[in-house]
């Protein structure tokens, strides 16, 4: 008996086909694929024949179906959808390749022309790397020329050489030239870096062997009295405390000039017996009314604190010291101290100073020790925090004991006034006016002390722009100043011990040799002898040395031996910078006389200056002062600065003379590749990474 039709099904699965719009041969087809067993054909007259694989006809789709050609031609449309699909996006990619390298090209002509100075001393520097850059690119194309010919392992002799055509014969004329007349001059000049290189080195290990002593022996300077702090609970007698001038000189410090203008106004030391000046030379009317604001709260609280602002702003820091000593009432004070816009002294600094003056009457300056509040903020503040631990810790602490006398840091110093005027104070000839009064008063017979103990907070420059310019005046200064007073130093009744010291050690050796045999031995003499094998630097040159000065440098330091290798390529690298200095110094280049302010990120400001408020209160309680009165102030600061934040966007730059060298060394490193130099093909590759680092500005923070 036959099951009768089901109306419902059928009428469900219509409204199916045509809701979806299923084409029910792809279904067919998908079932016959998923179950080969079956087969469906659909014949002419609407039979339908089902069976097992062996079926006849029904179970082959026949070949002059028109659904199945319909379907070949789709599959062959979708193909060349696809394939023109491909091409677009090739050329898409193409075009974006090309777009960004034309942007790339502009992006970096714009951060050449913005970067560095645009001094001739830096245009002729500049020009001698990139013509050096020229050669040593075709010297390396003839070297890889001789080497796909096989000529490394054979050299062809003038003699012999016409057989292997003209090239063959200019590569032997090539190789006489170079053996006979370009070698035996390079050789002499390695040889005499190499000389002044061991030397700077005995010198660096003379002084670490006198800081071992220093630190074996437990030496240091002894003050005669101490001071009772005023915060005590107890009466003091203020009339045995000296008058003491406080120096706070600035140009356009917006970042940091209240932390140090709340650092100082804090200190422990009573207030009838310290004046502060706060010295702007700013240009700026808006840091102007924010520093103005900033000492008008100061007053309010009972401090003694003044404004100071030049109108005709001549010697930079020099003329603004110079102008700040020359008030009436300076007669009136026995000590100086002074600190930079971005410099933090603790409340206790004149309590551990201003002692050591007591009972030592040629005693002229007392020096303290610089702390960093940003060193672990980046690649570069570590490096710097090397260089500068290992200043202090021993150049300025074993030159303090043994002789008396180093260079005045410019800051973190407490001067004797009379001193000062015996030397003949402050004077506009160079832009190391820290480093020219403390000679003159050594050459005059006065004395100094180092106390590495008193530490001053301080701030080291965050981008490679600001720390390749401070750099600059740094080493531009010391060769001004020595052309200036090399002759005084002949003529000063000092002992000869000391004349030598100054004349051979502080100027030559450190200031002038040390440049000069780091920039020419790494960055001109080891690439040519990779080109002129006949001249050589030994591997004792190229890698031992300096790696035991690096340890030696950074023992002041032990927690920054993880970046000893960088430390020492960046050295390395920086010695482009100081060699331009150097020269542009000696020479009276226009560069060795500007001066820049460095750039400070402030980037202890918000902690400090909580601090401040907190350590301020019992001042504004004594002096029965209103909040009102400082909150104006602050409203005030904080507007001007809003005012100004809004404009500031981070860049980076490109420096055309270590993207030079970066070049040129790569290029180098692989001519030492051909000749299988192990040790220099190192040094070469990673020292010509380090300079391509620091040209793209990728070292530090980048902020415009």
């Amino acid at each position: 008996m036959s099951r009768a039709p089901n109306y419902e099904f059928q009428e469900w699965w219509n409204k199916q086909r045509e809701k979806n719009n299923v084409d029910l041969f792809q279904d067919k087809e998908h079932h016959a694929e998923s179950a080969p067993f079956l087969s469906v054909d659909i014949q002419g007259g609407g039979d339908v024949k089902g069976g097992g694989g062996g079926g006849g006809r029904g179970g082959k789709a026949r070949s002059s179906d028109p659904l199945v050609e319909k379907d070949r031609a789709r599959s062959a449309r979708q193909l060349s959808w696809v394939v023109r699909l491909k091409f677009q996006q090739v050329g898409a990619f193409l075009a974006w390749i090309s777009n960004g390298a034309v942007h790339l090209v502009r992006t970096a002509n714009r951060r050449i022309s913005s970067a560095g100075s645009r001094s001739d001393s830096s245009s002729r520097l500049y020009r001698a790397i990139r013509a050096f850059l020229i050669v040593v690119i075709l010297l390396l194309g003839f070297e890889l020329l001789a080497y796909f010919k096989g000529w490394h392992f054979s050299p062809p002799v003038v003699g012999s050489a016409e057989v292997l055509g003209m090239v063959g014969v200019v590569y032997a004329r090539w190789l006489e030239i170079r053996a006979e007349y370009l070698a035996p001059p390079l050789q002499g000049l390695a040889n005499v870096c190499t000389f002044l290189f061991i030397v700077q080195s005995v010198d660096r290990i003379v002084l670490i062997l006198g800081c071992f002593w220093i630190k074996f022996r437990r030496l240091k300077p002894v003050a005669s009295i101490e001071y009772a702090s005023i915060g005590e609970n107890r009466e003091v007698n203020v009339e045995e405390y000296p008058m003491v001038l406080i120096q706070i000189p600035m140009c356009n410090e917006r970042e940091v000039y209240q932390q140090s203008i709340g650092a100082v106004c804090i200190m422990d030391w009573p207030k009838e017996k310290m004046l502060v000046q706060v010295l702007d030379d700013s240009d700026d009317v808006d840091i102007q009314q924010l520093i103005k604001a900033e000492v008008h709260k100061w007053q309010q609280r009972g401090v003694r604190i003044i404004y100071r602002h030049r109108l005709i702003r001549t010697g930079y820091k020099a003329g603004n010291l110079k102008s700040a000593m020359s008030c009436d009432y300076v007669k009136d004070y026995e000590f100086v101290a002074i600190f930079d816009a971005d410099f933090q002294p603790t409340p206790d600094f004149l309590l551990k100073t201003i002692p050591y003056f007591e009972g030592n009457d040629d005693l002229a300056l007392v020096q303290a020790r610089w702390a960093f509040v940003n060193k672990d903020e980046n690649l570069l503040t570590r490096l710097q925090n090397i260089n500068l631990s290992f200043h202090f810790e021993v150049e300025q602490q074993v030159n303090g004991w043994f002789l008396n006398f180093f260079g005045f840091n410019g800051t973190a110093g407490v001067w004797r006034i009379k001193a000062l005027e015996d030397s003949g104070g402050w004077l506009e000839r160079t832009t190391v006016e820290d480093m020219d009064i403390a000679v003159r008063a050594h050459l005059h017979g006065w004395k100094f002390v180092f106390v590495n103990d008193v530490k001053c907070l301080c701030e080291l420059p965050e981008t490679y722009e600001a720390y390749k310019k401070q750099q600059h005046r740094w080493h531009s200064g010391p060769m001004q100043l020595f052309r200036l007073c090399f002759f005084d130093i002949l003529r000063s009744k000092i002992s000869w011990v000391k004349k030598a010291n100054m004349i051979f050690l502080f100027f030559l050796l450190r200031k002038l040799i040390l440049p000069f045999y780091s920039f020419t031995l790494f960055c001109f003499i080891l690439p040519m002898t990779m080109f002129l094998p006949e001249a050589e630097l030994p591997a004792l040159v190229v890698c031992y040395i300096p790696g035991l000065m690096s340890v030696l440098s950074i023992l002041p330091a032990p927690r920054s031996f993880p970046f000893i290798v960088p430390y020492l390529l960046f050295e390395n690298t920086m010695s482009v910078t100081k060699f331009n200095a150097m020269v542009s110094g000696l020479f009276r280049f226009g560069s060795s006389y500007e001066w820049v302010v460095t750039k400070k990120l402030g980037r202890s400001s918000e902690t400090d200056l909580i601090a401040y408020e907190k350590e301020s209160e019992p001042l504004m309680q004594s002096a029965t002062l209103h909040r009102s009165s400082s909150d104006s102030g602050i409203e005030e600061l904080s507007k001007l600065d809003l005012s100004k934040k809004s404009g500031k966007t981070k860049r980076n730059l490109l420096f055309r003379k270590e993207l030079a060298l970066a070049f040129i060394l790569l290029t180098a490193s692989v001519r030492s590749l051909l000749s299988a130099q192990g040790i220099h093909f190192y040094f070469l590759l990673f020292q010509g990474i380090s300079f391509l680092v620091v040209g793209l500005d990728l070292i530090g923070e980048q902020v415009s």
